[in-house]
C-alpha cells in the first residue's frame, strides 16, 4: 500500500535545535502511533523525503538506519522500506527462544514476563533441544526485533555452525540466558550457570555432610528429552579428586539398578531420581542413614518427596529478572546465576 501525501505529516522544522534526522523519526513514530503508517505499510522513498523535506540523503539514511536498528521499520531490497512495529513508542519487541518448556523453564520465562511487565510485545518459541528447529526459528526471526534472548541447549549439533549462525544476529540486541556459546564473543549480555564450577562449590558447601558416605555416584541421563550440560560430570569428578572420595558415574537408572549402601547419590534427572527412591523403599534403606540423594534443581514437590530432598540449584526466578532488567535498563553484562545447596532429610 502506498502511502499519499494527504495521509503523512512529516514536521521538520528549520529552526528546531533537536537535529533533522531526530525530528524525522519522531515524525514517522508519531504517523505510526497515530495511526496514518500502519504495520506492513509503505514509507517514502529516502530519494523522495530528501527532495521533499530539504534535507539531505545522509540525514533521511541516518534516520531510517536507527528505526531499523529498533525494529519500527524493515527493508526490503530492490522494495523500500516498511513498518514492522505498530507500537514504536510503547513495546519493546523481544524474540524468546528456550530449549524446552520444563517447570524450571517456567519459572524463567514468567519471571521476565513479570518484569518486563506492559513494556515489552514478547513472541515465544520452544524448539525441543532440537537444532534443526532452532535454525529455522533463528533465521526466520532475524529482523522485527530489539532484542533476541536465547536459551542455547541441543542434542546433537556443530559448534561452527551454530557460532556462524547466531553471529547473524545483532550482537547489540543478543542476550544469551542459562548458556553460554563456546566460541561466540558477539552478544550484548547474559545471564549464565558455570555447569562445572557450579556443582563443584556447591558439593564443597556438604562437604561435611558428604564425609559419612564412602563413595560418591553421580546419575547421569541415558539419551534424555531433557539436555544437561556435560561439565556437570567434569565439576563432579573435580570434587571427588580434590576431597579423595571414591566415586563412579552412573549412565542412567531403571528399576531394578543396584543401590549401594554407605554412598551419595547426585542427581541430575529427575525420571532417574524417582527410580532411586523406588529402589531404596523396596529394599527397606533409609534416607541419609543408609544412602543419601542430592538432586538437580529445586521444585516445591521435592521440599516434601520423601520428607525433603536434598538439591543443588540455580535461582530460576532471578535468572529471569535480570535478564529483564538489562534490557530495561540498558545495561548489559555478563552474570553468573546464584547457585546453591538446599539441605533436607535426604543428605
Amino acid at each position: 500500500m502506498n502511502i499519499t501525501e494527504d495521509v503523512l505529516s512529516f514536521d521538520i522544522n528549520e529552526k528546531s535545535n533537536l537535529p533533522k534526522y531526530r525530528q524525522l523519526i519522531n515524525s514517522i513514530n508519531e504517523n505510526i502511533e497515530t495511526g496514518r503508517l500502519e504495520f506492513g505499510q509503505k514509507l517514502p522513498s529516502i530519494n523522495e523525503l530528501s527532495f521533499q523535506y530539504f534535507i539531505s540523503r545522509d540525514t533521511v539514511e541516518k534516520a531510517f538506519r536507527h528505526l531499523k536498528d529498533n525494529a519500527i521499520i524493515e527493508s526490503v531490497r530492490g522494495k523500500g522500506y516498511y513498518v514492522t512495529n505498530s507500537s514504536p513508542q510503547s513495546k519493546i519487541k523481544v524474540l524468546m527462544v528456550f530449549n524446552q518448556l520444563s517447570e524450571h523453564k517456567k519459572i524463567i520465562y514468567n519471571s521476565f514476563v513479570d518484569a518486563m511487565g506492559s513494556r515489552a510485545q514478547i513472541d515465544f518459541f520452544i524448539y525441543h533441544n532440537d537444532y534443526e528447529q532452532f535454525e529455522q526459528i533463528i533465521n526466520e526471526h532475524l529482523r522485527g526485533y530489539h532484542y533476541h534472548v536465547i536459551m542455547p541447549h541441543f542434542k546433537k549439533f556443530k559448534q561452527t555452525e551454530l557460532v556462524g549462525l547466531m553471529r547473524n544476529l545483532e550482537s547489540k540486541k543478543l542476550v544469551l540466558l542459562d548458556n553460554l556459546v563456546k566460541g561466540l564473543e558477539d552478544y550484548c549480555g547474559a545471564v549464565y550457570q558455570d555447569s562445572k564450577l557450579d556443582i563443584f562449590n556447591a558439593l564443597e558447601s556438604a562437604l561435611d555432610l558428604l564425609k559419612k558416605y564412602k563413595k560418591m555416584i553421580l546419575v547421569f541421563p541415558k539419551e534424555p528429552v531433557n539436555v544437561h550440560p556435560k561439565e556437570i560430570i567434569e565439576g563432579f569428578r573435580s570434587f571427588c579428586g580434590f576431597n579423595e572420595f571414591n566415586c563412579e558415574i552412573i549412565t542412567g537408572m531403571s528399576e531394578d539398578s543396584k543401590i549401594e549402601k554407605n554412598s551419595a547419590y547426585i542427581v541430575v534427572d529427575d525420571t532417574d531420581l524417582v527410580k532411586i527412591i523406588k529402589n531404596i523403599r523396596s529394599k527397606k534403606l533409609k534416607l541419609s542413614k543408609d544412602v543419601g540423594i542430592i538432586s538437580y534443581n529445586d521444585t516445591v514437590l521435592k521440599e516434601v518427596l520423601a520428607e525433603g530432598i536434598t538439591v543443588i540449584t540455580p535461582d530460576f526466578k532471578q535468572m529471569g529478572t535480570q535478564a529483564a532488567e538489562m534490557i530495561l535498563n540498558h545495561r548489559f553484562v555478563e552474570i553468573k546465576n546464584d547457585f546453591k545447596l538446599i539441605q533436607r532429610k535426604s543428605l
